[in-house]
């Protein structure tokens, strides 16, 4: 399946909806399902997860590098490094670190006594196999491939200690480390085709891929010789895990609801509405880091080339009514390009008022005038703007939500053509530049995601074929502030330098925020122990069911 040449091209194409570190945050006790002091936790069971998500073409998360991988891998897949519920980073498969004063060698000090699930000892030898696989044109990675950007080579000084040599300072390789698109695998593993690597990817973590029915499910089971990177002697509890693949959103909260699932995704508005602290079904909200949910304003080629006309879309969109009638008060507005649990982001509210007269003024001096349908031509070209949706990273709400914009922009004079499509599809319009805006999200611990999104030089593709940079924004300022940004150790110089090169980006028209990455799970009550990671997917490996 994965290596059929039209799904092949499609994996180098697919990508970057992603992401950062393997965090583990507790769940909140009152509506986690966290044990309470007088449960106490049992052994075995399967837990059955259902997601609604696109079905990765390959589990080995190196490969491409989207949400749906890591979703998956989170449970095989362990790190480097990892952070904290007060998002500091922490040690996992590396026990400490240290760098040079000009911030380009890094060395890593490894912990001992792991294994992988085939038998192989982790070492230092398997870090810079993996590095190496990441930075391979011939992986196809690409949220990988851009997050390890600054390696130029990775050395075994010995057994268990690794130096990394970087072409630049990188302020944030602690928080790229952590993320489960640069986890390390079995190098015996990687020995093997990407076809057979794919299908069963081998890590650490406390589960193990054991069999993918495609268009089904993927088996997990128990790593009963799982080291726990917490400090703590817990082995995994669960005896295994059902991950299976429902699109449907009906279908998949029913089989939540009658006990056939304990765990789904993509739970829509009034799901999350149902919900309660103390009921059967629960809501775990686990905000994505990194990006807001934004649409991106193609400013590399068609009408979105003048910044009027993209300053008049972002006046004529219509967001607010929608967005409370559609998501039931689940999800908030934001007028920022960075996430809310970011804590360096910048809003800016001002820049992104519902004013319809603003835009027609704006529209009018740039020539675009009205035709008897309402829609605008110039030099007998119509105001049309291409929109392609993804299917399986929008909710039907946000798709919804995305119509109701199209309804505003047509009363100022856009002709907004949507067309939704599967992941694979929607992939490749993006890598093929057709289309003048998107909602495109992308997952990383921490504002260097900023430079991946907004530097000049994501505009080249990765060996995937993909480019993070879907405004096409080319601002020598901006390049230059996030190049430093990336290089400071100073915090106050960072986030100044961050606070600067987010109002140039807020400033420039090829960004309209929207809300957070909408990123819910709705489990039972009888399910306990779940913790999220830095990227906020579940992680099962202290979880348990009490049947």
């Amino acid at each position: 399946m994965f290596l059929d040449p039209v799904q092949k091209r499609r994996t180098r194409i697919a990508t970057a909806v992603a992401g950062a570190a393997t965090i583990l945050l507790s769940v909140a006790a009152c509506s986690s399902g966290t044990p309470s002091a007088s449960t106490t936790p049992v052994s075995g069971g399967t837990l059955t997860y259902a997601s609604g998500d696109a079905e990765p073409t390959c589990l080995d998360p190196h490969v491409g590098g989207n949400y749906p991988q890591a979703l998956l891998s989170t449970q095989y897949i362990e790190t480097l490094t990892a952070m904290d519920a007060d998002r500091k980073i922490v040690p996992a498969l590396a026990t400490k670190w240290s760098t040079s004063a000009d911030g380009r060698t890094w060395t890593f000090t490894l912990r001992r006594g792991v294994t992988f699930t085939d038998g192989t000892a982790f070492d230092a030898a398997s870090v810079v196999r993996n590095i190496e696989h990441v930075q391979d044109p011939a992986t196809a990675s690409s949220t990988g491939y851009l997050a390890l950007g600054a390696i130029d080579k990775a050395t075994a000084t010995d057994d268990h200690t690794v130096t990394l040599a970087l072409s630049r300072p990188d302020s944030a390789l602690l928080e790229s480390l952590s993320q489960p698109w640069v986890g390390i695998e079995s190098p015996k593993a990687l020995d093997r085709s990407q076809k057979v690597n794919c299908e069963s990817p081998v890590g650490t973590g406390p589960f193990a891929v054991t069999n993918w029915k495609h268009g089904d499910r993927v088996t997990l089971e128990r790593n009963t010789d799982h080291t726990p990177l917490d400090g703590s002697t817990t082995k995994p509890r669960l005896a295994g895990i059902t991950w299976r693949f429902l699109p449907d959103s009906t279908s998949r909260y029913a089989a939540l609801k009658s006990g056939q699932v304990d765990v789904i995704d993509n739970a829509q508005p009034d799901q999350l509405r149902a919900a309660s602290g103390n009921g059967d079904i629960r809501d775990l909200d686990a905000p994505r880091p990194g990006a807001s949910n934004r649409l991106e304003l193609n400013s590399g080629h068609g009408v979105f080339q003048d910044e009027s006309v993209r300053k008049a879309f972002i006046a004529g969109a219509r967001i607010d009514p929608g967005l409370q009638s559609l998501f039931l008060g689940t999800a908030k507005r934001s007028y920022s390009v960075l996430s809310s649990v970011e804590p360096l982001g910048v809003s800016d509210e001002s820049l992104f008022e519902y004013d319809p007269q603003h835009a027609a003024k704006l529209l009018d001096a740039a020539g675009w005038k009205k035709g008897s349908d309402g829609i605008r031509t110039k030099d007998g070209k119509r105001l049309t703007v291409a929109f392609p949706v993804s299917t399986n990273q929008s909710v039907p709400a946000e798709r919804s939500l995305f119509e109701q914009i199209q309804a505003s922009e047509k009363s100022v004079g856009f002709d907004v053509t949507i067309k939704q499509l599967d992941l694979s599809s929607w992939y490749a319009a993006l890598a093929e530049n057709q289309y003048d805006v998107v909602s495109a999200p992308y997952t990383k611990v921490g504002p260097d995601v900023l430079r991946i999104l907004y530097d000049t030089a994501s505009i080249t593709p990765a060996p995937s074929g993909y480019f993070a940079n879907l405004a096409q924004l080319s601002d020598t300022k901006l390049d230059a502030d996030l190049e430093q940004a990336a290089a400071a150790t100073d915090d106050a110089e960072r986030k100044q330098l961050y606070t600067d090169a987010q109002k140039i980006i807020l400033a420039s028209g090829t960004v309209l925020p929207l809300y957070d990455q909408q990123n819910h799970f709705l489990y039972r009550s009888s399910v306990h122990g779940i913790r999220t990671t830095a990227v906020s997917t579940p992680s099962f490996g202290t979880a348990w069911i009490d049947r």
